[in-house]
């Protein structure tokens, strides 16, 4: 119905530019070398397999792709059941029944963003006012994060993604500030616990479930993964549709297709185009390569979501019927996303209520309407000006 290309999906590095090979070896930030897997089947083969560790990642001398990795201590570093333990404290935070209840919730912080946009007029920015401050006011709620806190809290977590501008230094210092304010907010959730996440976790840590470590950890990742990636994936969306209005007016047409937008968009548009390190823990065959012991190895769901093998005409949103296969983004198996129920509830609501409130909305008549992020931790855009009449 409509087509993304490649130059529309933003600045990439030449390892993600389309190619033939399923599985490619590559060099990361570092300088270290990896093996990219871009085919859909051999990606999910990986993200399965227990052959490759994410815990390998984190010893001492493992090559790393770039600075974005997550602490040894979080359960994103964490294989078998230690990752288990951690992953079943909070998965009934994004249960479907969960996910359901908090709908109405959603549509309302939505459509209050949504007045802010109509208030200002043409020229509005959708990331400043719609993409950014919907994922942060439903986590802060979500977690009890106090709402006079998300100001600093979005500044620290802008810095901590900001792989390439930001000085090591800089990053440290803000690293330092958010891991003492997070210690302040479990120590007040311990003494006066209230009906959020958070003090949920402060008397699993009580109780002898998780250490005082994991705990401040845990709350860091929810924090800020589900913000980061659901801020990137609600801008990339609307990228996508305004690029060419006909998807955009197909929408607004046909609301019903609302839910295969939602995972078309999600499947083109990934606001993570690269999985985590895993390390092989033994020679391990992958399609026409063995990967060696010890040899760091990367999923692409930028590749793996466009595969013609798996997607048919793999480059096309494909509104009316939406594909089979569920699409890479969120990855698979065990170190799945947990909060993919939560960004796709963010989205599908987004594609919902913006179509109808303004329906002549476009790019704005601009020099320069979208400006993208730097950095490969999480694709996503710094500025995305619209015209709404």
């Amino acid at each position: 119905m409509t087509e993304t290309t490649i130059d529309q999906l933003g600045p990439l590095p030449g390892i993600l530019r389309p190619g033939p090979e399923d599985v490619v070896r590559v060099v990361g930030h570092t300088g270290d070398p990896f093996w990219l897997v871009r085919s859909y089947t051999l990606g999910r083969a990986v993200l399965t397999d227990k052959r490759f560790s994410r815990a390998a990642a984190l010893r001492p001398g493992a090559p790393a792709f770039n600075d974005a990795q997550p602490a040894a201590d979080s359960m994103m570093s964490m294989d078998g059941n230690r990752h288990a333990r951690l992953r079943r404290l909070v998965s009934g935070a994004f249960s479907t029944g969960r996910m359901a209840r908090m709908s109405d919730f959603v549509t309302d912080l939505t459509d209050r963003r949504l007045d802010v946009i109509a208030g200002i007029g043409n020229g509005a920015d959708l990331i400043e006012h719609l993409a950014r401050p919907l994922p942060l006011s439903v986590l802060t709620t979500m977690l009890g994060i106090p709402e006079e806190d998300t100001p600093r809290f979005r500044g620290w977590v802008d810095v901590l993604f900001d792989l390439e501008v930001t000085s090591p230094r800089e990053k440290a210092r803000r690293r330092i500030e958010l891991i003492e304010y997070m210690r302040e907010l479990m120590d007040s959730k311990r003494r006066e616990p209230r009906d959020d996440l958070l003090s949920d976790l402060t008397v699993a840590q009580d109780e002898g479930e998780l250490s005082e470590n994991e705990l401040l950890t845990l709350g860091l990742t929810l924090l800020m993964a589900g913000y980061e990636t659901t801020t990137g994936q609600i801008g990339l969306s609307l990228l996508a549709l305004l690029t060419d209005r006909s998807a955009y007016q197909v929408l607004l047409a046909h609301p019903e297709y609302v839910k295969n937008a939602t995972e078309e968009l999600i499947r083109l548009t990934p606001a993570t185009p690269l999985t985590f390190v895993r390390i092989a823990t033994e020679p391990v065959r992958l399609g026409d390569v063995t990967v060696q012991e010890g040899e760091g190895i990367v999923v692409a769901p930028l590749h793996g979501n466009r595969d013609a093998r798996v997607f048919d005409d793999p480059e096309s949103m494909n509104l009316a019927s939406g594909h089979d296969s569920p699409p890479l983004t969120f990855g698979h198996g065990v170190h799945r996303c947990l909060g993919a129920p939560l960004a796709r509830l963010q989205l599908r609501i987004v594609l919902e209520r913006l179509p109808p409130r303004f329906p002549a909305l476009r790019l704005a008549d601009v020099a320069e309407p979208v400006v993208w992020k730097d950095g490969l931790g999480i694709r996503g855009l710094a500025r995305l000006l619209v015209d709404s009449d």
